[in-house]
């Protein structure tokens, strides 16, 4: 190869690559959690009216009509609502859009097999679709409560860390809370948006430990339980607050290390179906496909 092709293919590449290098360094800067932060500081700050605290949804005509035709009681709706609130939808909407989607998902999934098979060769992949259409809004719920509830736990120690340090420097429990939901939002969305739910219950006039014992209902996860009954212990026996949120911090911080020493210990008993069903047969190919071909052609 000529001297002069080597050196403009080199210096294409380097191009090339100094461009897409610089390109993906500037994506990855601007969409970085501290250049996020910063650019919410630094924005110019706009008057506003204060903003009316609004505990309960108002339902729209349309989603009124929806609700009217669905099955569901009032009292089912209200459990699917406390269900929905902690897989982190809070809004009425939200419940009876996902009551109309429980309705209608069988009766999609067991009719679209029928007419893409016709009645002799789908009526098999219908019963199965409607079967699927029942279970997989479940499902799916289930997996949204367990990973909201996960991150709630695992963010929990350091809410409380930022609340005992806001506490120490002077604040009320009240300003510690609405400290660490602002402070919270971009590190630990879940946890910050029911803070703030919390701060707007004690605003609007709920007494602190209602507002406190709905969080627990509300978000469904032990830590949080036990958070609750620790400082309603201590507003009753006039306890230190910031040293009960500093025990119950180093306390939740044990527990999530043990948890990720679990999850840890079952890394090695979970990847053994993975090679025993991967690797070991394409190994077994490797090893002995030319042993069984030579074998194959010295015999006949």
């Amino acid at each position: 190869m000529p001297i002069s092709l080597m050196i403009t293919l080199l210096a294409v590449f380097a191009s090339v690559a100094l461009v897409s290098g610089s390109v993906a360094s500037l994506a990855l800067t601007r969409t970085s959690p501290e250049r996020k932060r910063l650019r919410t500081m630094t924005a110019p700050r706009v008057a506003t009216a204060p903003v009316n605290i609004q505990i309960a949804e108002v339902p729209t005509p349309t989603l009124k009509a929806i609700s009217g035709v669905l099955p569901a009681s009032p009292k089912d709706l209200s459990h699917l609502r406390r269900r929905l609130a902690a897989a982190g939808f809070e809004e009425y909407s939200a419940a009876v859009w996902y009551s109309a989607m429980r309705m209608v998902a069988p009766l999609v999934l067991g009719i679209l097999p029928i007419l893409l098979l016709g009645v002799t060769d789908g009526w098999v992949g219908g019963l199965v679709g409607a079967a699927m259409g029942v279970v997989l809004p479940d499902m799916w719920l289930s997996k949204k409560t367990l990973q909201q509830r996960k991150a709630i736990q695992d963010g929990l120690p350091d809410a409380l860390d930022l609340m005992v340090v806001c506490i120490e420097a002077g604040s009320s429990l009240d300003q510690a809370i609405v400290k660490a939901s602002g402070e919270l939002e971009i590190a630990l969305p879940v946890l910050a948006r029911h803070l703030k739910t919390l701060s707007s219950q004690i605003r609007a006039g709920k007494p602190r430990m209602e507002a406190f014992q709905d969080l627990a209902k509300r978000t469904g996860v032990d830590d949080v339980r036990s958070l609750v009954a620790m400082l309603i212990h201590a507003d009753r026996f006039g306890t230190s607050i910031a040293q009960g949120l500093r025990t119950h911090a180093e306390t939740l911080r044990t527990k999530r290390r043990q948890r990720a020493e679990e999850r840890a210990g079952k890394i090695g008993v979970k990847l053994v179906f993975p090679l025993v069903l991967c690797l070991m047969p394409a190994l077994y190919v490797v090893c002995l496909g030319p042993v069984v071909v030579a074998f194959y052609r010295n015999m006949f």
